[in-house]
């Protein structure tokens, strides 16, 4: 069985001062792909390199203390791609793809954070170009290789991923049109929501993000916005998931699904 989790970090240091590592050294993932490492290289160097006997492998964002996408993984991989479109949103550091290639098979693991349009129309727009950009990026690496995406997408797809969906149909990450965007990408996209497949209809034990503001956590007042999106191959594989919320180290929670494929 392969054990990939994907979690936004809301920052390196202050998820690992959460106790990230002893939680990663117990549970054993074969591979974490994070999000929101909020650090550059020189932050990482000698620190955080490694997590539990996982090696890291990044793709940092200029700006300093913003956005960072990551893999830890048990297995070398063939090769690295760090950025997906040479320009705007590389500088924000929103792509990570680690190949595990063979003479066999092509296969990636991904570590995507996509915008958040939440603090105002400006990184709205923004969070529109990345997807129009994502979209045929997407198809066109399907086309190519075997992937599981991984990551912090900021959009939940149905009514049962956040609790208050009937108040939150005007707010960014449950807008029509991303909305629409997620369901095009699951139809003639060719991916597969894999915590979906095994998890049809869960809607409080789904959610993997809550908000700062007031008691959402202690009530959950959740959201679903962290995915694992895979080629139907590898999602025929999944076996297992599970979202852990007995510790807190981000705003969000760690997703976990195993598979039934090996590296």
């Amino acid at each position: 069985m392969f054990k990939l989790t994907s979690l936004n970090l809301n920052g390196i240091r202050s998820a690992t001062s959460k106790g990230l590592e002893g939680w990663l050294a117990t549970h054993r993932p074969d591979c974490i792909c994070v999000q929101e490492v909020k650090a550059q290289a020189p932050d990482v160097s000698g620190r955080f390199e490694a997590l539990a006997g996982l090696q890291g492998h990044f793709h940092f964002a200029e700006k300093k203390g913003y956005s960072g996408v990551g893999v830890y993984t048990r297995h070398e991989p063939s090769e690295v791609v760090a950025g997906f479109d040479g320009g705007e949103f590389d500088a924000e550091g929103r792509w990570v793809e680690l190949r595990f290639d063979t003479p066999q098979r092509k296969l990636s693991l991904i570590s995507a954070y996509f915008p958040s349009g939440s603090s105002g129309e400006e990184r709205q727009l923004a969070k529109y170009r990345f997807l129009d950009l994502m979209a045929p990026h997407l198809k066109a690496l399907r086309q190519q290789r075997e992937f599981i995406l991984c990551g912090d997408i900021n959009i939940a797809h149905q009514n049962i991923d956040l609790k208050n969906w009937r108040s939150n149909q005007k707010n960014s990450g449950f807008l029509p049109e991303e909305r629409a965007w997620m369901t095009t990408l699951l139809t003639d996209g060719g991916l597969v929501d894999v915590y979906r497949q095994l998890q049809p209809e869960a809607t409080e034990t789904a959610y993997t993000w809550w908000s700062n503001r007031g008691q959402a956590y202690a009530n959950n007042v959740g959201w679903r916005l962290d995915y694992h999106l895979a080629t139907p191959t590898l999602a025929a594989q999944a076996k297992r998931e599970a979202v852990y919320k007995e510790e807190k180290f981000s705003d969000h929670a760690p997703l976990t699904i195993e598979y039934s494929f090996k590296l």
